[in-house]
């Protein structure tokens, strides 16, 4: 007998199998790795535009400091109580501490 119609089924049904694997493989890394980091970079762009002077940040390499001035793509942050006074990017903020009160 002649099974030559059988290798060919079973041929492709492997091909989508696969197919079928590697769409399930993106779905995940979808809903695990790149939703989740749009989420978090869209919640960190909000709060790097509702800062106001007088809030107290932390900045990617970990200064701590209060706004004392804002420009729209840089800001100035007031750190220890010598007062000294550093001027940042926007994005170079990792989060937002309180709202400290106003001098």
């Amino acid at each position: 007998m002649n099974f030559a119609f059988l290798e060919t089924a079973s041929g492709s049904g492997s091909m989508w199998s696969s197919i079928i694997m590697m769409a399930l493989i993106i779905v995940v890394f979808w809903f695990f790795i790149i939703r989740p980091q749009r989420k978090k970079d869209k919640e960190t762009a909000k709060m790097r535009s509702e800062l106001q002077v007088g809030d107290e940040i932390v900045t990617i390499g970990g200064i701590i400091g209060i706004i004392v001035s804002m420009k729209e793509d840089s800001l100035v942050i007031e750190t220890g109580s010598d007062r000294s006074k550093v001027r940042l990017a926007r994005w170079a903020i990792s989060g937002k501490n309180t709202t400290a009160e106003p001098k």
